[in-house]
């Protein structure tokens, strides 16, 4: 990259970085920060099997 199009790419980086800070600080104070610390604390990690990810099974039909 051309020096310019790489001091824009570390402009863009960095506010993105910073957007994302933003909006990481309003989801927790809109939700206290219990959902994302659920999620850290593996609340929604493999829990066994509950079918939701799951494909659903084929089935047999009788033929008339």
């Amino acid at each position: 990259m051309t020096e310019p199009a790489e001091k824009v790419a570390q402009q863009t980086e960095d506010r993105l970085g910073g957007l994302a800070d933003t909006v990481r600080e309003k989801f927790d104070k809109v939700t206290k920060g219990t959902f994302r610390d659920q999620i850290k604390a593996g609340r929604f990690a493999e829990q066994g099997d509950h079918g939701g990810d799951k494909a659903p099974a084929e089935t047999e039909r009788k033929q008339d």
